[in-house]
């Protein structure tokens, strides 16, 4: 095999994979709804395998349903260079987060077989099940369970809101592997994923060159009082739990407003027995708590403690609350991050240096091993919604710099 400098991935072919692949969950308003171990996660996994032994990779799945595809390098004594990210999606997602860290990998991994380039060590592409925690919470459960976070009987007992357990569907769709989740090992981690803000549009900068993660907090909130007839209860007599669950929330929004550039939120909300004409006697919602500094995230949950039995006493109401997942503030791997930078001004694009708000697999890798991301622009900083959106260009550009990143961190194995 020849050694080839300045490989050119194909931007046009990794847009038209984005695309093919956007048909598993399509959605009528153009996003995807792909949620984990569903019919469609399978589709796609069952897509994504096919196209990464065509290229002549060995495709594992451990006990956990994560995937990895591997190259082999010249050197058969060290371990794999890892790229990749997770294709499932929220139930309103786009079509670009998670999915073009997985499939802007497998372009510059199709790049390197196309030009029979051959790497030192041995290229890994990485699926991780469960990135999203949409369906199976928490969030990035199974790189989580990799890192040695959570086990897999964790991870197999979680249930969704209709009370199916991930195990089971992890069976179901076929994709419970028999490998044990700490097999498939790898020295290093890049990965590749559309920013989810607004700052990289608005500077007019093509990369975002990761230094980090902020911490994140996730909490399940139960509020109960007592149902009673809208007509028939006085005013002055009702326990009604949707109205303290609403000065919750502001007080939940209160907390990321006095600790910018934190963020506080509630996204998810049940209301019962969410009848027009019955005082609420029950809610659950949940609340997300990040900031990039831990100390200030602490400060933020001991404010957020102090909220909700107040306001459940004022209004007499019983108040269950329990934090489910802790994911402390990260810092990546400065040898990886200016690889990322040598590999951005390679292509010759702008940069600039962010950290994530949003949490990610490589939170959890890089308790594993090394491990930075690169970010590119979408649309308005939209994300987590169908009208998500990023261009070829900006796909193609990402996929470019993961390229130039990963040679340049082989190259110290040659």
């Amino acid at each position: 095999m020849t050694s080839k400098t300045n490989l050119a991935i194909n931007p046009q072919r990794l847009w038209d994979h984005i695309m093919e692949t956007a048909k598993f969950g399509a959605t009528p308003k153009g996003g995807i709804k792909r949620l984990t171990l569903s019919d469609d996660d399978k589709k796609v996994r069952d897509w994504f395998k096919a196209q990464c032994e065509a290229l002549g990779c060995k495709v594992s799945v451990d006990s956990c349903g994560n995937m990895f595809a591997t190259r082999p390098g010249k050197r058969k004594d060290i371990q794999p260079i890892a790229m990749g990210s997770h294709l499932d999606t929220q139930p309103t997602g786009g079509k670009f987060d998670g999915v073009l860290g997985v499939l802007g990998a497998l372009e510059a991994l199709r790049t390197l077989v196309d030009m029979g380039y051959e790497t030192n060590a041995p290229i890994m592409i990485v699926n991780w099940t469960n990135e999203e925690g949409s369906r199976f919470a928490p969030a990035m459960l199974c790189s989580g369970v990799y890192a040695g976070v959570f086990t897999p009987e964790y991870a197999y007992g979680r249930e969704d809101r209709d009370g199916i357990k991930f195990g089971d569907e992890l069976k179901r769709i076929g994709y419970l592997g028999t490998e044990p989740v700490v097999t498939a090992r790898f020295q290093a981690m890049f990965e590749l994923h559309i920013e989810q803000g607004p700052i990289l549009e608005a500077e007019a900068k093509m990369i975002g060159v990761v230094t980090g993660v902020q911490g994140a907090r996730w909490y399940d909130v139960t509020v109960r009082g007592q149902e009673g007839h809208t007509g028939a209860t006085p005013m002055e007599r009702r326990k009604n739990a949707l109205l303290g669950a609403s000065r919750m929330i502001e007080a939940v929004h209160q907390v990321g407003i006095r600790h910018l550039p934190g963020v506080a939120s509630v996204g998810l909300i049940e209301n019962r027995p969410n009848s027009r004409n019955v005082v609420p006697g029950e809610v659950f919602f949940t609340v997300d708590l990040r900031h990039p500094e831990e100390s200030i995230l602490d400060e933020m949950e001991k404010e957020y403690h102090a909220a909700l039995p107040r306001i459940a006493a004022e209004l007499k109401l019983e108040l269950d609350e329990k934090r489910i997942w802790k994911s402390p503030a990260v810092k990546f791997a400065p040898e990886l991050i200016e690889c990322v930078r040598k590999g951005a001004a390679q292509a010759g694009l702008s940069m600039r240096e962010m950290a994530s708000g949003a949490g990610h697999d490589a939170v959890y890798a890089a308790r594993a091993a090394p491990t930075t991301m690169i970010f590119v622009p979408c649309l308005d900083g939209i994300s987590h919604n169908e009208a998500e959106s990023t261009t070829l260009e900006e796909c193609g550009a990402g996929s470019q710099v993961l390229l130039n990143a990963v040679l340049d961190y082989d190259r110290k194995f040659a």
